[in-house]
This record gives C-alpha cells, structure tokens and sequence, in this order.
C-alpha cells in the first residue's frame, strides 16, 4: 500500500487520496441499462431467460424456486452453518426492533390535531447478488427488516449458479427469515422485472440490495420513472477506513483492511494515522497477509487503490474521515468513543481493537446494506423506517379553525393562491352564520 504525507499534499493532491476507483464508464453501463430494461418491459419472462442465459450461462425453465428446491436446500447446509445463520437473524432483529417508533398524536393549537401513522410498503423486492461468493447474509440485512415492518409481500431475486439452482444458504435463510417467494434472475433484468412485473415475477413497490454497476444504474432508473419502483439508496463497490493511533496492533489493522479489499477489484481500504511507523507496519503486515488469502488476485488490484494516509493528529484524520465519507469507519485508537462525537459522515463505525467489521457484516446486529461511494455524507444504512411510510394526519374541529382558519387564509393569498384561501373562507363564512357553543 502506498503511504502518503497528508501535510505534504496541496489541495488537488489531497482531494486525488480521497478519490474512488474508476469503475465502468457510466454512459456504457447506462445505455446497456436501458436496453435491458426495454427489453424486460416488452418481452417479460422471455427476455428474463435470454439474458440468463446469456450472462450467467444456463438456461432456466422455472424462473421461481419451488418446493423441491427448497427442500433440497434444507437438506444442503449443515447444522454449524445454520445455526450460525439463525443467531445472526436472531441479533439484527433485536437490533432493529428497537427502530420501529411509535405514531405521534399532538395539538399543534386548540382544536388543531396533527398525527403521524406508519403503514408498511405493500410489496418489496430484495435483490441478494451472487458473483463471486454466495451473500445469505444479505438476505438476513434484507429480510429480517422488511418482516418487522410488516411489509405483506416480500419478493426475493437472486442469480443462479451454472446449475440453474440458486443457492442453498440463500434459501435456507430466506426461509428462515419468512421469504418463500424466491425467483433466480439476477442483474439488471431482476431489477427491471421486479420494477414493471412479468408474467411470473409480480411488481413491486421499492427495491432493496446491493448489486455491481449494472444492477445500481438499473435501481436508479426504475426510481426516476413513476411507473418503476422507488430504490433504498445508491451504492458502489465495498470500502473501509481505519482510524488508528500508535496504539493499534498492525496486524488487525492489515486485517481489517484486507477484509474489505477482497469484496471485488473496486473495494478500496485506507489508513489514515498519525504513526508513521505504524503505517510502514500496517503496509508490510498487508503485503505478507495477502500472501496466505485465497482471493489474492482481487486483492493484487484492489490494494493498488488503496493507500495509508499520515496525518498531523487525530483531529486531522477525522476531517480526512469526513471528508471521504467511509462505508465502514473503523477506529482503533486508545479512546475510540470519545473520537466518536467528531464523527459526521459515515456509513457504520466499529469502536476499539475488539470490533473488526465483519462483525457487522454478519451477526452483531446492525445492518450491513450502508451508502458507499461518498454517499454516506447524505444518506443512511437500511433500517425497518426504509420499509415503512410515514403519513401525515391532521382533525381540525370548528373551533380550531375559527381559530387558526385566518393564518392560512393570509398565507395563501400572500402566494397569490386564491382557490387555497377560498376552500378556508367558504367554511369561515358557515361557522359565521352558526351559533357559537
């Protein structure tokens, strides 16, 4: 990993530390979008088998897993691996139980009452990829909030393997958490056909996942059309910033990097400390862990994004923090919760040397569907509140608007809106002409 003296960068150098990886041209992606989404619109199911085809090389005659399939995924995963997968089920729905609030119900002012109430999604759509590894995980983050936010139809995509099976973790744990509606169509036309419907996938409302840059183009575009379906957020590739004082322990922190820098060759890991001994060794110890890691291929063009960054102190490196925005912000330093307060943008942060991040990625609770790509300065990782609608309620009695009735009738004609103020005074007028209690 390259080392960088932050206080030796002027400003275009610094703002080049913090850059992402190239990925696809966008108008390439884009175009190749579109065209997939036209397709699935026209031709349904039978543009679905084609690309499937096509793309992960199998020719399926049942988009939707049935009852054999599942079975057989019962009988596939061993009894350690399942009850791995349920305790992980079991911490995220405590966690994310809590996040469910309560309908709010005040008097704004003397017979004016404005409430809020919640009302689940009616139908979602969970897309969990597959590309290189097998992701039951996902479906935990996924699945385990739509339940709770008693979303009523819960629709779930994922590619096939060579097979034209989908894997058995992934049914496994969508039963587990309740899903039973499972079709094998993945990529840019699984986000189309849950967007529009097919003749056997049902369209849904909002689409939630991770995906590569075809599947992220393919969410954003549904999204802008009124007739698609809204998205969760939008994502790109894994990545990971540590924050670590001359405390931390080299070793974890070449761990953690390395964690996140196996996800795909667009993952990007940074450093940033004010140790620069401890960035030599945090360099040297990544160079001779990739050397024992199975996907050291990735790794070997991952890393080359990657880089350590020695800043003057810690006050530096949380500006660095927040400037990049991390997906996952790991701070190993001596007092990590008191660096949390200065904390503002960020997707999920792991405190001390006792917290590596695939805890969150599996089993401590939280949700591992967070903004990557500099989106967490705006937006937030999934919660049960992305399954459910916030709607708005006001009762206003004919005292309360004798009473607050002029205000909005002064409002409106201040924006020169006289049908608004009509529709208040034409009810003034009536409660003129009635007597008053």
């Amino acid at each position: 990993m390259r080392i960088l003296d932050w206080s030796r960068l002027d400003a275009r150098e610094r703002t080049a530390a913090l850059e992402r990886p190239v990925q696809q041209s966008r108008a390439e992606v884009d175009d190749v979008v579109r065209a997939i989404i036209s397709a699935v619109r026209a031709r349904g199911d039978g543009a679905l088998r084609e690309y499937t085809r096509r793309f992960d090389g199998v020719e399926l005659r049942d988009l939707q897993v049935d009852d054999a399939e599942f079975a057989a995924a019962q009988r596939a995963v061993g009894a350690p691996e399942r009850a791995a997968l349920e305790r992980a089920i079991e911490n995220v729905e405590r966690f994310h139980r809590t996040q469910s609030l309560e309908s709010v119900s005040i008097e704004t002012s003397p017979g004016v009452r404005c409430e809020r109430i919640f009302r689940p999604i009616g139908a979602v759509g969970l897309y969990v990829p597959a590309g290189s590894a097998p992701l039951p995980s996902a479906v935990v983050m996924l699945a385990v909030p739509a339940r709770l936010a008693g979303c009523p139809r819960r629709v779930l995509c994922t590619p096939p393997d060579r097979t034209g099976k989908a894997h058995p973790a992934v049914l496994l744990t969508a039963q587990l958490c309740g899903i039973d509606q499972v079709f094998k169509i993945g990529g840019a036309q699984a986000i189309a056909a849950l967007a529009y419907g097919t003749e056997t996938l049902p369209k849904v409302e909002k689409i939630f996942g991770p995906g590569n840059a075809w599947v992220t183009a393919a969410k954003q575009a549904v999204a802008a059309d009124p007739l698609g379906a809204a998205c969760d957020m939008p994502a790109g590739p894994s990545e990971v910033m540590v924050i670590a004082d001359e405390s931390a322990s080299a070793e974890f922190v070449a761990a953690d990097l390395l964690a996140q820098a196996e996800h795909d060759v667009n993952a990007q890991s940074i450093l940033v400390t004010p140790s620069a001994p401890l960035a030599e060794a945090v360099s040297s110890a990544v160079d001779r862990q990739a050397n024992t890691l199975a996907r050291r291929a990735i790794l070997d063009r991952s890393l080359a994004a990657s880089r350590c960054i020695v800043v003057a102190d810690l006050a530096t490196a949380l500006e660095v923090a927040n400037a990049y925005a991390a997906e996952h912000l790991i701070l190993q330093v001596r007092a990590p919760r008191a660096l949390l307060a200065g904390v503002t943008s960020a997707g999920s942060v792991f405190l001390g040397a006792w917290s590596p991040e695939p805890m969150g990625d599996y089993c401590s609770g939280t949700n591992h569907v967070l903004p990557t790509y500099g989106y967490a300065r705006t937006y937030s990782g999934l919660s049960v509140l992305d399954y459910l609608k916030r709607i708005t309620v006001q009762e206003l009695t004919p005292a309360g608007l004798r009473e607050l009735g002029p205000t909005a009738v002064t409002l409106a004609r201040l924006e020169g809106l006289d049908a608004h103020a009509a529709a208040v005074t034409r009810r003034l007028d009536r409660l003129a002409l009635e007597p008053q209690p």
